[in-house]
């Protein structure tokens, strides 16, 4: 499952950064954040931080998509569309509605989906991924990746050794 989310930053004080990171979805300068997370929403599998904010999703995830096998199919929202990749509800036709058995689809679709929210707002908890970012924007990436550790240690996706589980129990 694929998702992005971006966040707003400071002000870039050169006029080639204001340009590069200035989000017209937003009317803000922002960072985008990609991650893959698993199925089930037990484990994220990657993340991609520190982005252009201008940056399409399916941009960002056709950069990124060698760290995985060829044929590994994902899921997305409708940033996604025409990825042959990544499977995505059925748009609304211009001017149409939906059949019901599309917009049965479609909710079955967004039920599985709905995990990879879950740990989207996860890790939105935490303040720093939540507001302006306002520390180096040299940093940005690393602050993110730090919260995703935090995240998959709190999900227990992390495998601990056997010494320190045992010492865990106690």
């Amino acid at each position: 499952m694929v998702d992005s989310y971006e966040q707003v930053r400071e002000r870039p004080g050169d006029k080639d950064e204001q340009e590069k990171y200035f989000s017209g979805k937003k009317s803000n300068h922002t960072f985008k954040t990609q991650m893959i997370i698993m199925p089930d929403g037990r484990d994220i599998v990657d993340v991609v931080a520190g982005e252009p904010g201008p940056i399409s999703d399916i941009t960002l995830f056709r950069a990124n998509r060698d760290n995985f096998d060829p044929k590994q199919s994902f899921k997305g929202d409708l940033g996604y569309l025409g990825e042959d990749l990544i499977d995505t509800p059925i748009k609304k036709p211009k001017n149409k509605e939906l059949t019901t058995d599309q917009k049965k689809s479609n909710k079955e679709f967004s039920s599985k989906r709905i995990f990879v929210e879950h740990r989207i707002r996860s890790v939105k908890i935490f303040r720093v991924v939540q507001d302006r970012f306002r520390l180096n924007p040299k940093k940005y990436e690393q602050v993110i990746m730090t919260i995703c550790g935090l995240v998959r240690l709190r999900i227990r996706a992390l495998i601990l050794p056997l010494e320190i589980s045992a010492m865990s129990l106690g």
